[in-house]
């Protein structure tokens, strides 16, 4: 055998080995690929779109009891509406309270059921496996996009809510549901108090989403499943017949954010209504997971 001979038959095992390598990971592609999703949720025309359509609700809300706050429709409506033309911080707890049922799940299912089968529809999924980032990584950062972008939906009736109350009815004492009063202070504590149950009670919808949007390509169908599952929960918490499976339900908590304006808020009601969030977290983000991170990606 010639030295050239030779030299190739060494040369031709070690070009192979090195083709099958994983491609090495650098330093930073996990915080770019973060801030690209970021961009990404938050710039998509769509997603702005709904998150305007979101912050009209208290808008209008707030027009609509201010013309008609000298009539006498003034003072009726659903719990806590007939409450926001004495204390403007209440626009935010009846449009969160308005929001809650089915709007702001639409508007979440939208967002986590398109986070991977987007991508895969759009045939850009392939792409990002290249990133020098694994999968498990990959789903996390889609799942803090969904989680961000929940965030923002909450914080845009939020904001525009307290905006609009304090222009139009203005800001004081809060009067507590069993008609006690607490100053200014306490009262916007309980408020963001609120938001901030309203929010984390949507993490175990973004789960959902995450892992139908795992199991197709078809973004309209991830959407679709996310928000029947929010539907079928609110309906299955309505039959008394099914009180025993009430607290697991998605849905059942999460109108527990009253407990922010009674004198002395229960902890143990409050922390029920994140656990069962935690679980379904747990649970869905476990699956979402395991499909993600075995599946074969053709597109």
């Amino acid at each position: 055998m010639s030295p050239a001979d030779t030299t190739t038959s060494v040369a031709a095992p070690v070009s192979a080995s090195r083709a099958v390598e994983p491609p090495a990971r650098h330093r930073g592609a996990l915080a770019r690929l973060v801030r690209a999703e970021l961009a990404l949720v938050l710039g998509r025309r769509r997603n702005l779109v709904l998150l305007v359509g979101l912050a009209l609700v208290p808008l209008l809300l707030g027009v609509v009891l201010y013309l008609a706050q000298d009539t006498a429709l003034a003072g009726q409506g659903p719990p806590f509406v007939s409450r926001v033309t004495g204390n403007g911080l209440f626009l935010v707890v009846a449009s969160l309270f308005l929001c809650t049922p089915f709007l702001l799940p639409l508007t979440i299912g939208i967002a986590s059921g398109d986070a991977i089968a987007g991508e895969a529809s759009a045939g850009t999924l392939r792409y990002l496996l290249v990133v020098p980032v694994g999968r498990g990584r990959l789903l996390a950062v889609k799942a803090l996009g969904a989680l961000v972008f929940a965030a923002a939906a909450v914080l845009a009736i939020a904001v525009v809510g307290l905006v609009v109350g304090a222009a139009l009815f203005g800001v004081g004492d809060l009067t507590l549901l069993s008609g006690s009063t607490v100053p200014l202070g306490d009262g916007v504590l309980r408020v963001a108090g609120v938001v901030a149950y309203v929010g984390l009670s949507m993490t175990g919808l973004v789960a959902v989403g995450l892992f139908f949007s795992t199991l197709t390509e078809v973004p309209v169908g991830a959407m679709a499943a996310t928000v029947v599952v929010a539907v079928v929960s609110s309906v299955l918490d309505q039959l008394p017949q099914l009180a025993a499976i009430h607290p697991a339900l998605l849905t059942h908590h999460w109108f527990d954010f009253a407990e922010m304006l009674r004198v002395v808020p229960s902890a143990d009601v409050l922390a029920q209504g994140l656990a069962v969030q935690a679980g379904w977290v747990v649970v869905f983000g476990a699956l979402a997971w395991a499909r993600f991170t075995t599946a074969d990606v053709t597109s």
